[in-house]
């Protein structure tokens, strides 16, 4: 029996645990999976809170039904069945800037017609079918390709709110090959993103004429899935489908190598001898961890930054917004000068999340845009976001609900240097291959990458077991 210890019980550590238990006995190999949390409760940053009628969510509100991994992943737990997708409406998005707020342009024709871009703005767009591809091994910015290949203006009003709506970042600093790895892809592959596009819907009218595929309802970004419940309701469902134990309540100190295994040191004094480790708690609670074990490691995982960001939801009856709430909701651009990132109308996207009558918004406040926000007081959290939505929605009343929650280690940043770091990091845990990190620090912020991360983190398992036969 091997016992394999998984350090964090939120969606990166839980999915590594069941992915170990059924990988391991599909493939006849006896394994012990113990899941240790520091907080009371498993989840992570996903928790679903349901107060006065209200659905609130702490984190993340869904996941994309465009990847296969999470989808499988509630197949085999046969919770399939209760996923909730958004509504069809929830593909309208929208991007403040200049004091209006400008629906996504969906085609090109929409595009064209929009006034998001100005008319100099949208020549230098198209001007991208024109530009180069680069070459150099740099670790380009997404600052500076969006300003290469697309031009400033669309880097003020697409790209920089579409990364502050992702990972909370700074387009300046973050890295496009990390952030962002097809897009880096479709340049090298095709010579720009237009002629990728092109190309690439030439080649599906082709497959879907062959018979060899079929038109795609979710689009290229796919449908925003989660549950009735809440999202919630995945990683409790997870958590009930382990066979090993959780504990939580009791973080991990220290890893200690040991003859054949490990020895882990934890907060409430107990030790725990196990025969491999798989982390997946945040980095800079890893760092901590390794200190002992391998200092080199410990100071790469510390250059990895985590933004800052509040989650304030309002709720509201119906009849006091003057406002039209079909859609998703909007972003807005550092530029203009606002307090929150944006605000997502939740009660739209999915149903039961407002009692009826009622709305639910939820708005965004810091990352590396506004990095003191997360220090702000309860009441100027609300009086700002309240400025805000009155400036923006008309909304001009005191909201009935108000739900302010605070991540001071919100998403990690995959600055510029991002994939570099982390193949030092590989190269120095060379010497220890039974311990294995996962998680959303490395190769993915979205519960699709964490995932897909566990899967791979697991698959690292079954072959150092393969091994130890």
């Amino acid at each position: 029996m091997t016992r394999i210890a998984i350090i964090g019980a939120g969606i990166s550590g839980l999915a590594t645990a069941y992915a170990i238990e059924q990988q391991a006995a599909r493939d006849g190999f006896e394994v012990e999976t113990v899941v240790v949390e520091k907080e009371s409760r498993t989840g992570g940053k996903i928790l679903s809170i349901k107060d006065e009628g209200y659905l609130c969510e702490w984190g993340p509100n869904g996941f994309l039904d465009n990847k296969p991994m999470t989808l499988d992943l509630c197949r085999q737990l046969q919770i399939d069945q209760q996923l909730l997708r958004s509504d069809d409406n929830a593909r309208k998005r929208f991007i403040y800037s200049e004091e209006i707020l400008h629906q996504m342009p969906e085609n090109g024709l929409s595009f064209l017609k929009s006034k998001l871009i100005s008319w100099p703005g949208k020549f230098r767009l198209a001007a991208e079918i024109v530009i180069p591809k680069k070459t150099s091994i740099y670790d380009e910015t997404l600052a500076d390709f969006g300003r290469r290949r697309l031009g400033s203006e669309a880097l003020e009003k697409l790209i920089s709110p579409m990364v502050s709506g992702i990972f909370a970042g700074d387009p300046e600093t973050m890295s496009l090959k990390s952030c962002f790895p097809r897009i880096h892809e479709l340049e090298q592959q095709y010579g720009g993103l237009i002629k990728a596009m092109l190309r690439l819907a030439k080649k599906k009218r082709e497959e879907i004429k062959a018979g060899k595929a079929v038109a795609s309802a979710a689009g290229p970004g796919g449908v925003l899935t989660s549950f009735r419940g809440g999202i919630q309701e995945l990683t409790d469902g997870v958590a009930a489908a382990l066979s090993g134990k959780v504990l939580t309540g009791s973080g991990v100190e220290k890893i200690t190598q040991k003859e054949g295994g490990f020895l882990l040191d934890l907060e409430n004094g107990q030790q725990l001898d196990v025969d491999m480790v798989v982390t997946a708690a945040p980095a800079y609670a890893v760092a901590n961890m390794l200190d002992e074990l391998n200092d080199e490691s410990s100071a790469i995982l510390r250059q990895t930054l985590y933004a800052t960001m509040n989650v304030i939801c309002f709720g509201y009856d119906r009849d006091q917004i003057n406002f039209d709430l079909n859609g998703f909701g909007y972003l807005i651009p550092k530029a203009e000068g606002r307090d929150t990132l944006g605000t997502l109308w939740d009660s739209s996207i999915f149903e039961n999340r407002a009692p009826e009558g009622k709305v639910l918004l939820r708005s965004m406040m810091g990352g590396a845009a506004n990095p003191a926000a997360i220090d702000f007081s309860e009441d100027e959290v609300r009086e700002r976001t309240m400025k805000d939505l009155k400036k923006i929605m008309r909304i001009d009343c005191e909201p009935e609900f108000v739900q302010i929650f605070r991540h001071r280690h919100a998403i990690p940043q995959y600055t510029r240097g991002h994939a570099e770091r982390l193949r030092a990091l590989e190269a120095s845990l060379a010497d220890v291959p039974d311990l294995i990190l996962t998680g959303n620090a490395f190769y993915g912020v979205g519960l699709n990458d964490c995932v897909n991360a566990a899967n791979q983190a697991a698959d690292k398992v079954v072959k150092r077991l393969e091994l130890r036969k």
